[in-house]
């Protein structure tokens, strides 16, 4: 009985997680994404490249010696079979992890589930900056950034090439991004150039197949810019349409979003067009595309896929990346073969990664830090569809709120001299 009372009082003494556990078959991963519907257009993209990169992880032993096994939920089935589908991937499946989503309204629905269900969520691409604003989270981490930073990056970007335009009109797909992304920058332009006349707010319903009413109104209006945050097949219809009937010779467009549509629009999107990638996400990174492992892989995604990477293929990038850095750190920190959840979630504490692009860091409120890539559409001949020129990289962390601010409050704290003390690394081409 003495014996019994001391191990149970050693066993009580010790924090939670800090027995060894046995090494798993496979660290089972379950990966939401649009595999269906207009997203499907990033969706299935970012799923072939977690194939492909998972493949090359296991090719080299995996985590510690465990292979990493993916499964896959289609967010284009709607929100309740999403909803069913991540409980059953964790409950009946035994993911461990899950990377979830692309959507910001799926990412509200599914950030409070996974802290119900107790497993690791990475939130590896969608944006809204509200998930952390208005919620704590010991179980949701996001690896990438949110709207915030992605929108004043295409803000300043505006103001240092184009500094003199007057007037300004909007056309956003009606839904929580759309309007969300338009508070974002709006607040910011009227702080860093209240002088800007919004001539035109636009937004036409989501998968929206006509855009006739809305570039009439453009051409009526003759605004000097023209801001969409639209994405996938939404954005690509818009400025298909627009370029037919001239509207992109008279005004530019600020297209936050459009790096993932720059193949797929081929020559459609004339040059002069600023162009954002949803973090420092480009086939030609100035900074990577010499890397040998970077070429490495654009090649095996090119020779695999037929096309070029995009955005959420970076993303997915470093949805992995985390991945293997938390285990990894978990491993060496407790000196275990195969760590417990507390301490993988111990791990994510400050968390330092790197996927395709710079990288990023898991910051206190776990949401990440990234950097941030702005160019200017060029058609130069080089691919059958624009590239990016004057590209600027802008750091993650002078662009995000700070913890426990809310975005919009931060930003109306900011005057115009903020735009000349961000100071981007700049390439010509």
């Amino acid at each position: 009985m003495k014996k019994l009372i001391a191990t149970t009082a050693l066993c009580a003494a010790l924090p939670m997680g800090a027995f060894a556990q046995d090494k798993p078959d496979s660290l089972k991963v379950g990966m939401t994404t649009f595999l269906t519907g207009p997203a499907s257009v990033f969706g299935v993209p970012a799923r072939d490249a977690m194939d492909i990169m998972v493949q090359n992880l296991n090719d080299e032993g995996g985590i510690n010696g465990v292979p990493v096994e993916v499964s896959y939920i289609d967010e284009g089935a709607g929100a309740e079979a999403l909803t069913s589908e991540f409980r059953r991937a964790v409950e009946q499946g035994g993911a461990e992890v899950m990377f979830a989503s692309i959507s910001s309204g799926n990412c509200q629905t599914l950030a409070p589930l996974a802290e119900d269900l107790e497993v690791i969520n990475f939130m590896w691409d969608c944006g809204t900056q509200r998930i952390f604003e208005e919620a704590d989270y010991d179980y949701v981490f996001r690896t990438q950034a949110n709207a915030t930073p992605e929108m004043l990056a295409a803000v300043i970007y505006l103001l240092k090439t184009q500094p003199d335009f007057e007037t300004l009109a909007v056309v956003n797909q009606d839904y929580a991004w759309g309007r969300d992304s338009w508070d974002i920058f709006r607040t910011a332009l009227m702080q860093f150039k209240p002088d800007v006349e919004i001539v035109g707010e636009f937004f036409p319903a989501f998968g929206a197949p006509d855009y006739s009413t809305e570039i009439s109104r453009l051409q009526a209006l003759q605004p000097d810019v023209v801001l969409s945050t639209s994405w996938g097949g939404d954005l690509d219809t818009f400025v298909q349409q627009a370029s037919q009937r001239g509207l992109m010779n008279n005004s530019t467009f600020v297209l936050p979003l459009a790096e993932s549509s720059l193949e797929r629009l081929g020559s459609a999107l004339p040059p002069g067009q600023i162009v954002g990638a949803r973090g420092d996400h480009y086939f030609l990174h100035p900074e990577r595309r010499d890397d040998e492992d970077f070429k490495s892989f654009m090649s095996q995604y090119e020779d695999q896929t037929g096309n070029i990477t995009v955005y959420s293929v970076f993303h997915a990038s470093q949805a992995l990346a985390a991945l293997e850095a938390a285990y990894t750190k978990a491993i060496e920190e407790n000196g275990v073969e195969w760590p417990s959840q507390e301490q993988v979630l111990a791990a994510m504490d400050g968390l330092e990664f790197q996927g395709l692009g710079r990288p990023v860091t898991i910051r206190e409120d776990n949401q990440g830090i990234e950097a941030q890539l702005m160019g200017t559409s060029a058609q130069n001949g080089d691919y059958p569809f624009a590239t990016l020129e004057n590209i600027m990289i802008f750091d993650g962390a002078e662009l995000t709120a700070p913890v426990g601010e809310v975005s919009t409050d931060w930003i109306e704290t900011l005057g115009p001299e903020f735009v000349d003390e961000i100071e981007p690394t700049t390439f010509e081409n």
